[in-house]
C-alpha cells in the first residue's frame, strides 16, 4: 500500500467492552473502531501507557528479533476490511551493512498496532477502509464523558 493512498492515525484509544476490547483509531477524516481480543487490548493499552512487563511478551520478542536482524518496523497499515474483519500489514525495513531491504508482512491489526506503538512508528489506514467504515467519533466522545 502506498502511504499517499492512506490516512494517518492521529490517536489510538482502547476501551474495554463486553466480550472484548474496542480500539478506536482516530484519523483526520473519521474515527474507526476495531474489536480485538482482551489480552491484546491489554497489551496495546500497556504499550500506550509506556508500561513495561517484568518479562518480555510476544510483541517484545518480535521487536527484539527484528533488532537482531538489523531490521525495524517502518510503519503499520490497516489495508482492507471484509465482512467486518480488518487486515493489516507491518512494513519492515532492514538496513544492514551489506544490503537494504523492505518487506511487508501480513498481521492481525491488533498485533500490528501493538508493534507500532512499542516501536513508536506511524499507523495508517487505507483510504478505502476509512471510507467503508462508519464514523465512530460520537461514540468515542460519549465514552470519554462516561469515564
Amino acid at each position: 500500500m502506498n502511504v499517499e493512498e492512506a490516512v494517518p492515525v492521529q490517536a489510538i484509544e482502547v476501551v474495554p467492552v463486553q466480550g472484548g476490547t474496542a480500539v478506536f483509531l482516530v484519523t483526520p477524516l473519521k474515527t474507526v473502531v476495531i474489536q480485538v481480543d482482551p489480552a491484546v487490548g491489554e497489551a496495546l493499552q500497556a504499550s500506550l501507557d509506556g508500561r513495561l512487563s517484568e518479562r518480555p511478551l510476544s510483541h517484545d520478542l518480535m521487536l527484539h528479533l527484528l533488532l537482531g536482524l538489523d531490521a525495524a518496523v517502518s510503519h503499520v497499515a490497516i489495508v482492507s476490511v471484509k465482512d467486518g474483519v480488518f487486515y493489516a500489514r507491518v512494513l519492515l525495513a532492514q538496513d544492514g551493512p551489506v544490503a537494504r531491504k523492505v518487506a511487508e508482512v501480513d498481521a492481525r491489526p491488533s498485533d500490528a498496532l501493538v508493534l507500532a506503538v512499542k516501536a513508536k512508528r506511524p499507523v495508517f489506514i487505507a483510504l478505502p477502509v476509512v471510507e467503508a467504515c462508519e464514523d465512530m467519533s460520537a461514540q468515542l466522545a460519549k465514552l470519554r464523558k462516561q469515564a
